[in-house]
This record gives structure tokens, C-alpha cells and sequence, in this order.
């Protein structure tokens, strides 16, 4: 049966009138913004040391539930920065997906570090704790040093980085449980998970470092920013101290006692995170109420609206689609485009692009299904 794309067109434009296009998510600035803004502005406090860095980092472990949060200048150095924390050093190996954005697989590799991409579950679109049991089953010893070996390259298995892909939780406690098993550090790629939940926990709390990211395109912007929250005092100390340049305190002094990183959000961008996050409930709520318009009025279609799993509360990012095969995918995206409604696929597979592409990969059916068939349609805040 032949799709009507004009009839699904209408089901969109229908949440989103009087626009000649519609994008895939703007931000919203209906709040604080331009107030706090200009108190940056006034107090000269502009860069990386100011009250509502500060307050960011409060609310942010207000939201999440953790105990400490460091602002972040972007979310792939907030990962990158995890995985220093995690002590992941150049020729170790991390655990993660091969249908993620490129800032997941980046950090891996400034590291020096090599990927090992599994497979996800088709339900969440994130990284499949069956695939993970599978591959340390197979492939794995854990040696008398308590930590996980890759049998066939000899090397530490050190850390393992699954991602909430636009917005829903993927069974992350499952993976918690292997990664402990194995003893493998858990570091959550939460950035397109602000306001997602899992079994009454936020995400990105499940492992030993959780990510974010107040991209442009957010639930909620900073124009650029990221954060990373932890339960433990001493990564979070030495996360604020290795990201503001590894600097010694002192009054007037610049002692530095080890290589450290310019990663530390600026007041401006804070201020601007601070206001959109107050808004954050409101936000969720109204992105919620699309993804359910979106559910109901597309039952009547012949495309899959990918839904939250039990015990799930997603922010729904993005709002996602699984169409019959390629063939239609590519049709859809080119109907939706050239008539006023932005639509895009799935990121490219991360072990196809040139960089990755010797990178150790196992069974991918799933994300290469997907990749064939999602797309993304827009999922902006409406007033």
C-alpha cells in the first residue's frame, strides 16, 4: 500500500500552522532569557566564572537527581571529559553503538581509544543490554585483576557509553548491571535526554558519569553548553578542576599541576541555561503532548510512530518515525523537504564513515534496519 505523504504533511502542519517552513526543533525563548542575558552583561561576568554557572550547576543536580553537576562548555567535551574521569587511556576499548551521533564516538577517539560497536534495541533506538551480555559472553575474560579483556586484541574493555537516543531511555539499568558485572565503568550519553526518566530515575544517574548537552537544537539551549553530573564528590572535583585549566588555587598566582582543559560554560551561555531551565517541566509536558497528537493521528497511517517503553517518561527530542524500507525513506524525505516540512533520517551508521570504518563491529541488524526506515519529523515547542 502507497503511503499518502501529503495526508501526514497535513498531520504535522496541523500542530504547527502559519508556517511557510517548519523546522525539525527551534528553540523557545518565552521565559528569563533576555533578562538574565542582560544581568551577564551589566555584572562584566561573562566567561567562565559567575553566579549562574553556579546556579546552572545547582539546578541541574536539583533536576537529575545527582549530587554534583559541573558546567560544561558543549556536550561531546562533557564526554570527552567523562572519559578521562573514567581513566579510559589511548589503545583501551569502550562499549557503544553504532547509530549514535558522531560527538559519542569523537570524544571515544580523542582519547585514543577504539569503539566497539553493538547493536541496539529496535524499541528505544539505544544500545541493546542482550547485544552487551552477548559480546562479553563471547569475547570477553574477566582476569585476576578483576577488570574485562577483549580475547581477541588483549585489550582492557574500560568503559561502556550508551546514548538515549532522541530523548528515550533505553534499558539503562540492565546495563548498569552487566557494566558492574564486568566491571566496566557506565558512562551515559544523556544529551538528548533532559527530562527523560527511567523506572522514576533521570537519566544519565544510572552509571558512575552522566552527559548532557544545551546544543541549539535541545529540548533546552544554552547556544552551546553541556554538563556533567556524578553521585561522587571526587570525580566531580576533579571534573571542575581538570576543565578550568587544572588550575592551583590562589589569589593571584597561575599554577598549573597537570595537562588540564578550557571546558568550563561561560556566565553568558549559564544565565541563558538557567532561564530555559525553569522552563524545562512546561517544555517537556507540551513535547509529550505532540509525541501523543503524533501517536493517535498517525495510527491511521502506514508508518510506526516509536513510542517510550514501560517504565519509560521520554522528552521526546525528536519524534521518530519507521517507514516500510529505504526505498520509502528516501521518497518521504523528498516529498516532506521540497513541501515546507523539515524531516532528516538517522545519523549516519557510525562503522560506515571512513573513520571507524576498522573498528570491531558485532550483529548490527537492528541499527541497520532503522537506519533504512526512521525519520525524524518535527518536534519544536509550540506556544
Amino acid at each position: 500500500m502507497t503511503i499518502d505523504f501529503e495526508n501526514i504533511s497535513t498531520i504535522i502542519k496541523k500542530q504547527f500552522p502559519n508556517q511557510d517552513f517548519i523546522p525539525l526543533h527551534a528553540p523557545l525563548f518565552i521565559g528569563n532569557e533576555r533578562k538574565y542575558v542582560m544581568e551577564t552583561l551589566d555584572s562584566t561576568f561573562v566567561s567562565s566564572v559567575g553566579s549562574f554557572v553556579n546556579r546552572f550547576e545547582e539546578m541541574m543536580s536539583e533536576i537529575t537527581g545527582a549530587k554534583y553537576a559541573i558546567a560544561i562548555v558543549n556536550g561531546t567535551n562533557a564526554l570527552h571529559m567523562a572519559l578521562i574521569l573514567a581513566d579510559v587511556n589511548a589503545g583501551d576499548e569502550v562499549l557503544s553503538q553504532s547509530l549514535t551521533f558522531i560527538a559519542t564516538c569523537n570524544a571515544i577517539s580523542y582519547i585514543g581509544a577504539k569503539p566497539i560497536f553493538l547493536d541496539v534495541d529496535r524499541d528505544t533506538l539505544g544500545l541493546s543490554p542482550d547485544a552487551i551480555k552477548v559480546f562479553l559472553e563471547n569475547n570477553a575474560i574477566k582476569k585476576a585483576d578483576g577488570f574485562t579483556y577483549n580475547k581477541k586484541t588483549g585489550k582492557r574493555i574500560k568503559a561502556c557509553v550508551p546514548m538515549h537516543t532522541f530523548g528515550l531511555p533505553c534499558r539503562i539499568d540492565e546495563i548498569a548491571n552487566i557494566c558492574a558485572e564486568w566491571n566496566i565503568t557506565l558512562i551515559e550519553d544523556a544529551a538528548e535526554s533532559l527530562g527523560s526518566y527511567y523506572k522514576g530515575k533521570h537519566t544519565g544517574i544510572f552509571g558512575e558519569i552522566g552527559t548532557f548537552s544545551f546544543n541549539g537544537n535541545k529540548t533546552v539551549t544554552s547556544g552551546g553548553g553541556g554538563a556533567l553530573v556524578t553521585n561522587n564528590e571526587e570525580l566531580a572535583n576533579r571534573a571542575k578542576h581538570l576543565t578550568t585549566q587544572a588550575k592551583v588555587a590562589h589569589p593571584w598566582a597561575f599554577v598549573h599541576d597537570q595537562i588540564g582543559y578550557n571546558y568550563r560554560m561561560p556566565n553568558l551561555n549559564a544565565a541563558l541555561a538557567c532561564a530555559q531551565l525553569e522552563q524545562l517541566t512546561k517544555f517537556v509536558d507540551n513535547k509529550r503532548e505532540l509525541a501523543q497528537y503524533y501517536k493517535t493521528a498517525l495510527k491511521s497511517t502506514e508508518v510506526e510512530f516509536v513510542d517510550e517503553i514501560v517504565d519509560a517518561k521520554a522528552n521526546y527530542w525528536l519524534n521518530a518515525i519507521l517507514l516500510k524500507d529505504k526505498e520509502e525513506q528516501q521518497a518521504f524525505l523528498g516529498y516532506m523537504n521540497s513541501n515546507g516540512v523539515m524531516a532528516r533520517p538517522v545519523w549516519e551508521l557510525m562503522h560506515r564513515l571512513p573513520m571507524f570504518k576498522d573498528a570491531e563491529i558485532q550483529n548490527l541488524k537492528n541499527s541497520e534496519w532503522i537506519a533504512d526506515r526512521l525519520v525524524n519529523i518535527p518536534s519544536s515547542v509550540r506556544l
